[in-house]
């Protein structure tokens, strides 16, 4: 069942260039029954048991070994839920073949968050990259490669590193298939070697959340990606080095997760402040929103570095959090953009009066992305905050206010400028959201706002299993 969430929507992904040219249509709604059969199997296979079929026995074990549990289940189910709903506002030339390269997306991605053995880990770590790359060559509005070249040497560079220390970790323990072990089952790996393998891993990790300085792929590729594509990659593939650090690093290299934690909060806490500031820089939504995430990312950084169970449990609940608001951004801007031919806030103004409902989706997603109490931001930044403090790291949660109050500048401009303000004269007449635009928002709104209200079930799910018990206590004795 677990390999059917990895199989299936890659299958239909290729399937769908069987069909003819013409039935992009059939395409779409093919591929968004796919994604939300996808969210019904997650939500109710929590406790699936593992599968798992043996795959090399030299130079090391490795197995074909899947489970659906953890920190990970949450963002399959994220991860199901944002390509549903992208999927549902897609109109674009070559729609069939766009959502064949979102279902091959989401196997992909999916099969990075069911791993459980490291090799299969850094498979699905390198397979997810090539759709993102055939989009963006394909469907840039610069028409330039430029972009998709830079978003696959710097991603293709912490992949390879991550192969490099996944193999060396194999020879060390004679076996990749590690996510989820239990604490002694492991033999001590030597400092040098630990140091190595943990550097290939943070690499990746740092290149694929993205941390500065290692983020400059990320705004040219969300500016460039069509806002459906660009809503899933930030909503789940950024979190790929964040699960990578909470569910490889930080419980199965402890010591050295440890020691780099200095630096590691040094490089969240810049990457907090510089994305603030850069977002109130922006001209271009959608790169107020890439450098948004970027701050917000930061946020989890710290919280992944306090080793503490409660900005753990924060981090994971900000995960998803993050996940809902930024996809909801991102589709919101994209109805924007295609109403109005622009994405320039110095050329909108004013939209809110004739687009009600445009007006509102963007009013909850943007509210929830500036931390307002009562929805699902507030909710994992306090946590987060809270672990903090509660961890000894006193300046650090002082300076990690500033950039959340930032994000209320941001936000409120982003949203002022684009439905406030008085009608530029030369923007077309457009309609309000679709019925099926708007039931397309309705699943993420609603999540945002439960999510705020009762954010204790996912927090303490995530606090109290394994992966990050296990981390947790690892890191008190490194």
């Amino acid at each position: 069942m677990i390999w059917a969430l990895v199989i299936v929507p890659i299958v239909a992904g290729l399937l769908c260039y069987a069909l003819p040219r013409s039935a992009e249509n059939a395409a779409k709604w093919i591929a968004v029954g796919v994604s939300f059969a996808a969210f019904l199997v997650v939500a109710f296979g929590y406790g699936l048991p593992d599968e798992s079929l043996r795959w090399l026995q030299r130079p090391f074990a490795a197995n074909f070994h899947v489970g659906l549990n953890g920190p990970g289940y949450w963002i399959v189910l994220l991860l199901a839920l944002t390509t549903g709903c992208a999927l549902m506002v897609t109109r674009l030339p070559r729609g069939r073949d766009f959502v064949a390269q979102m279902l091959i997306l989401l196997g992909a991605m999916t099969g990075v968050f069911v791993a459980r053995d490291l090799m299969l880990f850094a498979l699905f770590w390198d397979l997810m990259l090539i759709p993102v790359f055939i989009v963006l060559v394909a469907w840039s509005p610069t028409k330039s490669s430029a972009t998709a070249w830079k978003y696959l040497i710097y991603n293709l560079t912490g992949g390879l590193a991550l192969l490099l220390a996944t193999a060396a970790f194999g020879i060390v323990q004679g076996t990749t298939d590690v996510i989820g072990a239990a604490p002694g089952s492991l033999a001590q790996i030597s400092p040098l070697w630990s140091f190595w393998i943990f550097a290939g891993f943070t690499l990746a990790f740092l290149i694929k959340t993205p941390v500065f300085p290692f983020h400059t792929w990320a705004p040219d590729t969300y500016a460039d990606l069509p806002a459906p594509m660009a809503a899933v990659v930030s909503a789940v593939q950024s979190k790929a080095g964040l699960y990578g650090f909470i569910v490889v690093g930080s419980a199965l290299l402890g010591g050295p997760m440890h020691r780099a934690a200095a630096a590691m909060i040094a490089l969240g806490l810049i990457s907090l402040v510089y994305g603030a500031l850069a977002a109130l820089a922006q001209d271009d939504t959608k790169r107020i929103v890439a450098y948004s995430s970027l701050s917000h990312l930061g946020l989890i950084v710290l919280a992944v570095f306090s080793f503490d169970p409660i900005a753990y449990g924060g981090a994971v609940v900000y995960i998803v959090a993050h996940g809902l608001f930024s996809a909801g951004l991102f589709m919101t801007i994209g109805e924007v953009e295609l109403r109005e031919d622009t994405r320039l806030l110095s050329r909108l103004g004013g939209l809110g009066a004739r687009n009600p409902r445009l007006a509102g989706g963007l009013t909850l997603v943007a509210l929830a992305a500036l931390g307002l109490p009562g929805l699902c931001g507030f909710a994992g930044e306090i946590l987060i905050l809270t672990g903090l403090y509660s961890a000894g790291l006193v300046w650090q949660t002082i300076v990690a206010l500033v950039p959340i109050v930032l994000a209320a500048a941001y936000m409120l401009r982003l949203f002022q400028g684009t439905m406030h303000g008085p009608e530029l004269a030369d923007l077309p007449e457009r309609e309000d959201l679709s019925p099926i635009e708007f039931l397309a928002l309705a699943p993420l709104v609603v999540a945002i706002v439960l999510l705020g209200v009762n954010p204790g079930p996912l927090a303490a799910s995530a606090a109290s299993h394994g992966t990050v018990a296990n981390a947790v206590a690892r890191v008190e004795t490194p």
